[in-house]
């Protein structure tokens, strides 16, 4: 495959994935920008070479030129799954590429999450006059909802009036892929929302209204939401930053700190898979390990040993 050809194919599959496999508005983007890149490079390269070059020499020097522009292996990473998911999509249309594409190995990292107390002071702590935000109730129910549901921020932001059920405190999120699941919240999230509802919002006017909106009255952006987190942020002494996706750490990584089992962690997250809810037990083996340590008789045996030795 040629230069012309896969820019073809390119923006066929993007269409394929927009419209047919139903992913995320995230992910479609970001495998056309990665698409796009290749594009740029290839065209990037002297004429004479860039016009008889085929795909898989031209994604073969592309991580080259990705490697010397010392790009993280997370994006590396991505990149192989996009050109992989592209050769696929060519398979179904007749057309093999055998472009043979191995992924990076990366290191596995530990979720960031906020601890109880700092969650608690957050909700309990802050109030309205203290946030400096023009819309101080909708930002309270903001946070309080991402905590209290684990939602991701582009499911937050799609909630329309008619997915929320205030009374059954449930909310009916659609996630990717287009599958749709209940998320369940609290009482502290059911009054805030209702707060928010009642005393600052504009009266909707039907169901399809978004729930949290703009200065403008149309739908918030996942910029405003990590605007709102980033506010928030001021209230505590840690230095890393606060973000959605790390709210919804927090919110896995509490539950299973409080012995939830793992199955209903993952339904409640949306993961089609176990395997991407299994990085919050490292967490909390960690936690148990350390109560394990304090608490143990034969480490307080060994500690009492050490002082009267002293």
């Amino acid at each position: 495959m040629f230069l012309a050809e896969f820019k073809v194919h390119s923006r066929e599959f993007i269409t394929y994935l927009d419209v047919q496999r139903g992913l995320s508005v995230h992910t479609v983007r970001s495998y056309e920008l990665d698409l796009a890149q290749l594009i740029n490079f290839w065209q990037s390269l002297p004429q004479t070479e860039s016009s008889t070059l085929e795909l898989k020499t031209a994604i073969n020097k592309f991580f080259v030129h990705l490697y010397h522009q010392q790009i993280q292996k997370s994006s590396i990473a991505r990149k192989v799954s996009c050109f992989k998911s592209f050769e696929k999509f060519c398979l179904q249309q007749g057309k093999q590429l055998q472009l043979q594409l191995t992924r990076p190995k990366l290191e596995k990292k530990l979720p960031i999450y906020l601890s109880v107390e700092e969650m608690l002071h957050l909700l309990d702590n802050v109030s309205p006059s203290d946030i400096g935000s023009d819309h101080p109730l909708r930002d309270r129910a903001i946070l309080e909802l991402l905590y209290a549901t684990g939602i991701r921020c582009s499911e937050l932001v799609g909630i329309k009036i008619k997915d929320v059920d205030v009374r059954e405190k449930t909310i009916r999120i659609l996630g990717k892929g287009d599958r749709e699941r209940l998320a369940l919240f609290g009482t502290n999230a059911a009054v805030k929302l209702q707060e928010y509802l009642g005393k600052e919002r504009e009266k909707q006017k039907d169901g399809d209204e978004f729930l949290f909106i703009n200065n403008r009255g149309g739908q918030l952006s996942s910029r405003a939401i990590q605007r709102t987190l980033t506010m928030f942020r001021q209230f505590l002494k840690i230095k890393r930053p606060v973000t959605p996706h790390k709210i919804r750490h927090t919110f896995a990584t509490h539950l299973l700190n409080q012995g939830v089992d793992l199955r209903i962690v993952q339904e409640l997250l949306g993961h089609r898979s176990l395997s991407s809810t299994e990085k919050y037990t490292h967490v909390t083996m960690q936690r148990l390990s350390q109560l394990c340590d304090r608490f143990h008789p034969i480490n307080n045996i060994i500690k009492n040993t050490k002082k009267d030795d002293a």
